[in-house]
């Protein structure tokens, strides 16, 4: 009667398992929406899948538009998260982690065995046994809920991906322009040493100017000479960068980039609350407290499981000549003598406190890197704008009163040069800090999650109580637990 009822409880499962496995399937968008949305959400931007050749012909077709005009910072951008290719890689993760949730929630094939005998004695033994594991059946659940809760995980660092992208093409974009900018520069400052070199040379050989003060022009034209050179370099290794960066090749690499850099705001953003802000929007963090809670729902099933290795009912239906046919089940059970499941349920823990402090780090580097981005934020700002309003205003006033002094014949014409120079190399310095800047804002928006809070937003959020008591129930920790602690206490238990 025992086992009768346990076969009854077993079919109600069974029943129950097959409503569930009928439920669970592929999705339309194979999780890509949440990375499309945090593209809009986060940056403005569009993330698109390319898989048929209509996605190809699209993404062709809004690439050669963003790349018929001098290619914008935005532009760049987009042009990225169209094209790269490595990103687009990063996509198919979506479709395996979902491939492995759809897998969880159905139900284990079953097994069918067949045999056919005969004795010596010409006795006929036919078998037919029926069997299925149980035990898979039993935890179908369980399993489907953790790989429901891995697939979400999964969306968070693909969508994380993604804006680490458009970060990167970001600062690219940012490099290859300054980078023409200050080569364009350093062409015009070897055309003036290399006419002051050629005024020397002149006035030396009709002996109005001393061997000493030649050989100091023409050994400063040799290094402009040198420093040009090596400014196309650098212009040509950053602009490659960019391309690499958007995936672009061949005919599409000829875009063209615009002269300059975008001037510098009128004023920076003073922002505060920001560490609570990027505890709150930072998607690692939110991928990370996932997978934290993954291994604690694994280390439950892990001790619920760990005395059963094994078990099979099947339904035996056997026919002997001799005996007629044989109705009935069996039930094959591993019998825990030398392995009583501590290992597995050690392994559980191991991985549960990893998973834990992995956590923990995550949110204090985040913090790091957000005082770390908000001060260089700040500082490059108040340089860039020191160059802007005091250094080349003031190098330019004292271009100005020399060109006066010049046309007075009170001052020659290799001051003349030479101060030219100068005010060349101190527009080169703004150029620096502009790119500075840019990219220290960059940087900002990626520690944040991938933009700078709005108005209000980032004070909000540093009004959320981020102490343990209002955290979430459970044995994992929150992310604002885990910021706040280097190891949280929890209970490596599981629930």
């Amino acid at each position: 009667m025992k086992m009768r009822f346990i076969l009854t409880r077993t079919s109600i499962g069974v029943a129950a398992m097959m409503v569930l496995a009928g439920c669970t399937t592929f999705s339309k968008d194979g999780g890509f929406d949440a990375v499309s949305s945090a593209a809009s959400e986060r940056i403005g931007k569009d993330a698109v899948i390319v898989q048929t050749d209509a996605d190809r012909e699209s993404v062709a077709k809004r690439t050669q538009a963003l790349l018929a005009k001098p290619l914008s910072m935005d532009d760049a951008v987009q042009v990225a998260l169209l094209n790269n290719r490595g990103l687009q890689a990063s996509y198919a993760e979506l479709g395996l982690s979902e491939a492995d949730f759809v897998e969880a929630g159905r139900l284990p094939n079953p097994g069918l065995t067949f045999s056919r005998t005969r004795a010596s004695n010409g006795d006929l033994n036919i078998a037919r046994v029926f069997s299925a594991n149980v035990l898979a059946i039993l935890t179908l659940p369980v399993a489907a809920h953790i790989e429901a809760r891995r697939f979400e995980q999964t969306k968070l660092e693909t969508a994380d991906a993604m804006l680490r992208i458009a970060a990167d093409a970001r600062r690219a974009y940012i490099d290859a322009v300054a980078a023409q900018q200050a080569a364009g520069y350093a062409e015009q400052v070897q055309d003036a040493a290399q006419a002051s070199a050629e005024l020397a040379r002149r006035m030396q050989q009709a002996g109005n100017f001393s061997k000493l003060d030649y050989a100091r022009e023409q050994a400063f034209y040799a290094e402009a000479v040198a420093q040009q050179a090596r400014a196309r370099q650098q212009a040509v290794a950053a602009r490659e960068k960019l391309t690499r960066t958007m995936g672009l090749w061949g005919a599409q690499a000829a875009y063209r980039l615009p002269d300059r850099l975008p001037d510098l705001p009128n004023e920076r953003l003073g922002l505060n609350g920001l560490e609570s802000y990027a505890m709150r929007n930072r998607l690692d963090i939110q991928a990370a407290k996932l997978r934290t809670q993954g291994v604690a729902s694994s280390l439950g099933l892990s001790k619920a499981t760990r005395f059963i290795n094994a078990l099979d009912v099947g339904y035996l239906n056997n026919y002997e000549t001799d005996k007629g046919r044989e109705h009935g089940y069996e039930i094959r059970v591993e019998i825990p003598i030398f392995d009583f499941g501590s290992v597995k349920v050690a392994r559980a823990k191991a991985m549960y406190m990893r998973s834990v402090n992995q956590l923990a780090q995550t949110a204090i580097d985040a913090r790091s890197e957000v005082r770390e981005s908000y001060s260089a934020y700040v500082s490059s700002y108040d340089i860039a704008k020191h160059y802007r309003d005091e250094i080349v205003p003031l190098r330019k006033t004292i271009s100005d009163e020399l060109l006066l002094r010049y046309n007075g014949m009170l001052a020659s014409v290799f001051e003349l040069l030479a101060d030219s120079r100068e005010q060349i190399g101190a527009v080169d310095g703004y150029i620096d800090a502009l790119k500075d800047f840019w990219i220290a804002e960059s940087n900002l928006e990626q520690a944040l999650g991938g933009r700078l809070p709005r108005a209000g937003e980032a004070q909000a959020a540093s009004a959320v109580p981020t102490t343990p008591g209002t955290a979430e129930s459970g044995a994992q920790p929150s992310a604002a637990q885990a910021a706040q602690q280097a190891v949280p206490t929890t209970n490596t238990e599981g629930k």
